[in-house]
């Protein structure tokens, strides 16, 4: 099934490839900076970063279009709530001991990927279909 990008779902995936892109580039440059005041390994906050480049770069070109298959849409979603799943799982199954700096850091990126989660999903449900 084919849904029409509307204004509104295009300016969340907007959102969310700037923000994403923002923290792709912090993780990456400041990895060596971050891990350390994070009590995170920085080769975790690094491959966070680059993880983020493709998914950003999706979301750019999703956001371009004037069609996106709704699929590909709930997927976009789908990632979003596997990053807040794994961001909140690896400190409650101990695969990382952050201190509170770094419970921060990975709890807000983790809650605002949740909140562009709720708001991609809300446009995914009120774009139309395009007429065959």
């Amino acid at each position: 099934m084919i849904l029409n990008v509307t204004a509104y779902l295009r300016k969340v995936l907007l959102a969310d490839a700037a923000v994403s892109g923002a923290a792709a580039a912090l993780m990456i440059v400041g990895a060596g900076i971050l891990g350390p005041i994070l009590a995170l390994p920085a080769s975790l906050v690094f491959w966070a970063g680059i993880v983020l480049v493709p998914f950003v770069a999706l979301l750019f070109a999703v956001a371009r279009r004037e069609t996106v298959s709704r699929m590909l849409m709930a997927d976009i979603v789908i990632i979003n709530m596997v990053w807040v799943a794994a961001s909140f799982g690896i400190m409650i199954a101990g695969l990382v001991e952050p201190n509170i700096l770094g419970v921060l850091f990975i709890s807000a990126q983790a809650l605002a990927v949740a909140l562009l989660a709720i708001l991609q999903y809300a446009g995914l449900r009120g774009a139309s279909t395009v007429a065959a």
